[in-house]
């Protein structure tokens, strides 16, 4: 049985991400299909609210100034070094903004885990990318890397 947000949303990011908008099943249809997969209604709740409250930020000029980011103790608990790393090196690439940052920080807060592997918040990433407007490019370029990162496991 599954058993975290994660995982639900991952499947449904997997399943439904390049679907066409007339075959995407109604809210009730997509929770009965999760509970047939496997997955506690609880944790389809939670990933279900989890989406909707996915930040979009407005169309507006983004003023990127040289910040330093200082990670709050419960955000240090939730992301160990090698992610707040790789945060780091995704705003540095341009993949990340400033402000796109601060939604992944958010969403992976929103998640109800302990601790978020490497993995995990580079799907947490990708699935802010693709709710952002404007940031196609960088979602293209995000989702390159993940997929070539689940292909060097895979072989």
């Amino acid at each position: 049985m599954k058993e975290n947000i994660i995982d639900v949303l991952l499947y449904l990011f997997e399943n439904y991400i390049d679907t066409e908008e007339s075959h995407k099943p109604d809210k009730d249809a997509l929770e009965l299909e999760l509970e047939q997969v496997g997955f506690q209604e609880l944790e389809i709740h939670k990933a279900l609210d989890w989406l909707e409250n996915m930040t979009v930020l407005a169309d507006q000029p983004v003023t990127q100034h040289a910040t330093m980011r200082v990670f709050s103790d419960n955000e240090k608990e939730r992301l160990d070094v090698e992610c707040r790393g790789y945060l780091l090196f995704l705003e540095q690439v341009g993949v990340l903004d400033v402000e796109t940052r601060e939604v992944v920080i958010e969403r992976v807060l929103a998640l109800d885990t302990d601790e978020i592997d490497l993995d995990q918040l580079k799907w947490v990433v990708l699935m802010v990318l693709f709710y952002q407007p404007g940031r196609e490019v960088a979602f293209a370029w995000m989702e390159d890397l993940v997929f070539e990162d689940m292909e060097a496991v895979i072989h």
